[in-house]
This record gives C-alpha cells, structure tokens and sequence, in this order.
C-alpha cells in the first residue's frame, strides 16, 4: 500500500515511535517526534533560503520548567526538552509541546492510514535491538522517505509513502 503524504509527518511519526523504543513514553516520543521534524524543517528551510538565518542568541523563556537546556539526543540530533508536571516534552521555543496536538496533527496527515503507518514503522523499529537502532534510525528513513523534487521545488510535497517498502526493511526481512 502506498499513502501520499510529504516528509514531515513522516519523519514525526518514525521519530517518535523510535523514540518510544528507546523508552520514552508516548506523550514524551510523539513531542519529541515532532521537535525533531520541525527542527529538520527549519534546517534545511534555511540551506534553500526559505528561512533567514538562526539568530545568534535567542531567548527561552519556560513554563514550568526546571531544566530548560536540557536535552535528549534523537536520530543524530539533540532535542531541547522540558519537565513538566506531566512528565519530559519536547521543547518548541521554552514551551513544551502538548502530545494531543502532535496526535491530531499525525491523524489529520495520515488519515484511516495512521494505524497501519503506525504499525509498518513499530515493526520496522523492532527488528533491530534497542541498542543498534539510534545508529539506523535516521538511514532507514532516508531509504522509506517519500521521494519528492529536490530544492524548492519539493518544500512541502508530497510523495509515496510505500508501507511494503517499511516491511523489506525490517532487519532480517532481506529477501522475503
């Protein structure tokens, strides 16, 4: 099956569910999910000159915090991150992120398809051992990415998802 969707709620989405592999909590993993495609996204907004360059300093200023520069290392990047009477979030400007809005944000994308996205990227995650994934995780997602055009030309469209291609990619699953 293949889903047409673009790269962000994807990356959300594979972002957090190795997240909640490496042991985070759902609301901690879907935050931080979503942290890391953003940050991605301002990343590469800026080498295509779609965002000015970050500012040197910038402020933060938490709600309920009481570590604001506290961070967890996700996919190659680290997250900045805040702890909250609900537990650790992800941090969006010094304010955590709210779990719900990043849920309804991967519903609104994937549709009747989250389930089964969800699933296809659980068991790709599980294939390999907890201890192996942070060093694959951001390679298998560039493998199942959706293709879109490159520059700006591709900022913000969408592609094939293709969920029999997140099967072949399980590790083990070579030639099946």
């Amino acid at each position: 099956m293949k889903i047409k969707v673009n790269r962000a709620p994807v990356l959300t989405l594979w972002a957090a569910v190795v997240a909640e592999r490496m042991g985070h909590s759902e609301a901690e993993a879907l935050t931080l999910g979503k942290a890391l495609a953003g940050l991605s996204a301002q990343s590469k907004g800026r080498r295509l000159g779609i965002y000015a360059p970050r500012p040197k300093t910038e402020s933060v200023g938490a709600k309920e915090t009481t570590a604001p520069s506290e961070t967890v290392e996700l996919m190659g990047r680290q997250i900045p991150v805040v702890r909250t009477r609900q537990g650790m979030r992800a941090a969006d400007k010094g304010e955590a992120m709210e779990p719900a809005s990043v849920r309804r944000y991967l519903e609104s994308k994937f549709g009747d398809h989250l389930a089964d996205v969800q699933q296809a990227m659980s068991d790709l995650a599980k294939s390999y051992p907890s201890a192996e994934l942070p060093s694959h995780a951001f390679g298998l997602y560039e493998k199942f990415r959706p293709q879109v055009p490159q520059g700006e030309r591709g900022w913000g469209a969408a592609g094939d998802l293709d969920l029999a291609l997140l099967r072949k990619l399980r590790k083990g699953a070579a030639g099946k």
